[in-house]
């Protein structure tokens, strides 16, 4: 499966899961300390359906910084009603969208990590395909990562090795523990270092306190 076929069913999936969702699930506060359930959907249909004169002239008035402008584009779109966030993640799945820079890595990790975003706090387990998950964190601890998914400074001086697959990146003091968890903490999810281990767990918490 190519990496836009992976990225095509990854929202497929995450919609089936918030097709199922209550009110309340949908207005529970996610990860994104910004963002609800709603907002982190949103945000996921936001390059999907947003023209690209839209989000030049939105990054324009915020001065081309994106993190502000990401704010008010994805209002924008979470101003639609659940029912409508589900069904265009339907509808755009086959969507060949990449950031500007980036290849499919980039969109392929956005979807798999906001769908944690979404289930973490819902308390809804899932099992990454061990393929797809090494793809991300090559992509999380390569050269494109900085460019607004993680910093490089989290992994000077450690070791992250991933006890449920065949990968370990770096030297130093030693973080261990499940892969999806050492994904989570390399987007600054900072609840996900309760999955982790070693002497390395501090110096991340201590990096991400500090982002």
């Amino acid at each position: 499966m190519d990496e836009f076929a992976q990225i095509a069913q990854e929202r497929t999936m995450l919609a089936d899961v918030l097709d199922g969702l209550t009110e309340d699930q949908w207005q529970t506060q996610s990860l994104c300390s910004a963002w609800t359930v709603h907002d982190v959907a949103a945000h996921l249909l936001m390059p999907l359906v947003t023209p690209t004169y839209k989000v030049i002239a939105v990054m324009a008035r915020h001065r081309m910084n994106w993190d502000r402008a990401n704010l008010s584009l994805t209002a924008a779109v979470s101003t639609r009603s659940n029912e409508e966030i589900v069904a265009g993640l339907c509808e755009k799945a086959d969507s060949h969208f990449t950031p500007p820079g980036l290849g499919p890595q980039a969109p392929l990790t956005d979807v798999v990590v906001h769908g944690q975003d979404i289930r973490r706090p819902l308390g809804i387990s899932r099992d990454i395909d061990p393929d797809r998950q090494l793809l991300i964190l090559d992509f999380l601890t390569g050269p494109d990562a900085s460019k607004g998914f993680s910093r490089k400074s989290l992994l000077a001086n450690v070791k992250l090795h991933a006890t449920d697959l065949n990968w370990t990146f770096g030297d130093g003091e030693i973080v261990s523990g499940p892969a999806e968890a050492i994904m989570m903490s390399l987007v600054g999810r900072g609840s996900a270092l309760a999955d982790l281990s070693g002497d390395g767990v501090a110096v991340l918490e201590q990096r991400l306190a500090t982002h």
